[in-house]
């Protein structure tokens, strides 16, 4: 495919029960405009599943990474990997997928239950070929992807889920390819399908997981473009300059600060409108014509950094989907900026605002482009393009 591609990739995992390890792991590693997503499981559970599952997935993510052949990553795997005294045998399970920027997509796997791929939000079969490697059979494919198709790779913990509690035999891997299939959206992102599946999951066990249950999804994404502006310029002649600026680009616009939606409103000509339909501690948003998003300023930044920070740790947990899915300015664009967003422009102004002087009002009032550039740098780490423009 012609047009570039972006990856939105999110996992999660459950614990087996009274385990305080995690046996299974998982690396994503970005190199120039490729994307590699690793997934380990390790023999067993607790600290030598662990310590397998690891190593198997820093020696992928770190060879691949350099360029080496898959016969060299798993022959250093099966020589690396301490053996199990119990079993006699060393070795963690694995998944691998690299993506590129074209929308290609190369799946390795070894003895794990296998990907699911959605098209269209249909389950689509994959072709798989299999060669021995180091005297381990390897499962092979090469998928030509497009926007809105998704890939999941799990640990077998997810097939297992329910064994011997909700169900006799466990979840296979065709009823959760159903499942994955039927609560399919369009819209949603890596994060919500993966918080959905393990949520599952979680729910088959009845909340004690019998097995280390991991879930990695991918979603191909198209390039989206948001431009965030807040604060007026440090001197009045550039107001026109900033407004023209900022809605140059194509994609969604987001204004934070009344002063910043009065100084809009006023250039373009339009009306600024409060929505009283709100709820919770922060500030009502506004509505003016041809803006996404219009907020109050320094508290609601605050709180968009607060929720980016969950996501940061924990992008699939069901409190971060929760905090998104508030109905308060924050939320709005908390939920835009991590989920329908590649690209970010900041438009910040420079002038002080004279509210913000007020010595009874609290000390980060006065701090709202320290906000603005410590949101710039998680949304770096969330793998966003973020550039910043001052006036």
């Amino acid at each position: 495919m012609a047009d570039r591609v972006y990856y939105d990739v999110t996992y999660k995992s459950l614990l087996k029960k009274n385990e305080e390890l995690c046996g299974d792991m998982v690396e994503v590693v970005k190199a120039e405009d490729d994307v590699m997503v690793a997934l380990s499981d390790g023999l067993g559970s607790g600290v030598k599943a662990n310590i397998l599952a690891t190593l198997t997935s820093k020696i992928i993510a770190t060879m691949m990474k350099q360029g080496a052949p898959l016969e060299d990553t798993v022959d250093t795997i099966i020589h690396t990997l301490p053996v199990c005294k119990v079993r006699k045998v060393a070795y963690s399970t694995f998944a691998i997928l690299k993506l590129t920027a074209e929308g290609k997509a190369y799946l390795t796997e070894f003895d794990c239950p296998g990907c699911i791929y959605l098209h269209d939000g249909v389950n689509y079969p994959i072709e798989y070929t299999t060669r021995e490697i180091g005297g381990k059979t390897i499962k092979e494919a090469v998928l030509d992807l497009e926007v809105g198709d998704s890939l999941t790779l799990m640990s077998d913990g997810v097939v297992f889920a329910g064994v011997g509690e909700v169900l006799n035999l466990g979840w296979d891997w065709e009823s959760v390819s159903d499942f994955m299939q039927d609560t399919y959206k369009a819209e949603a992102s890596s994060a919500r399908m993966t918080s959905e599946l393990i949520g599952a999951c979680e729910d088959l066990y009845m909340g004690k997981p019998g097995d280390d249950t991991t879930v990695a999804t991918v979603k191909v994404i198209p390039r989206q473009t948001v431009s965030l502006f807040s604060g007026p310029p440090r001197f009045p002649r550039d107001d026109e300059r900033i407004v023209v600026d900022f809605m140059s680009p194509e994609g969604a616009k987001i204004v934070c600060g009344g002063s910043s939606a009065n100084l809009l409103a006023r250039i373009l000509g339009r009306e600024v409108t409060t929505d009283l339909n709100y709820s919770g501690d922060l500030p009502p948003v506004a509505h003016i014509k041809g803006i996404d998003i219009a907020t109050e300023g320094v508290l609601t930044i605050r709180k968009v950094k607060d929720i980016v920070l969950h996501y940061l740790s924990n992008p699939a947990d069901e409190e971060t989907i929760r905090l998104m899915d508030e109905n308060n300015g924050a939320a709005l664009i908390a939920r835009m900026l991590l989920e329908h967003c590649t690209h970010l422009n900041m438009f910040i102004g420079k002038a002080i605002n004279p509210a913000h002087q007020n010595p009874n009002l609290p000390v980060d009032l006065s701090i709202k482009i320290r906000l603005l550039e410590d949101l710039a740098e998680l949304l770096r780490s969330a793998g966003k393009m973020v550039n910043i423009r001052y006036y």
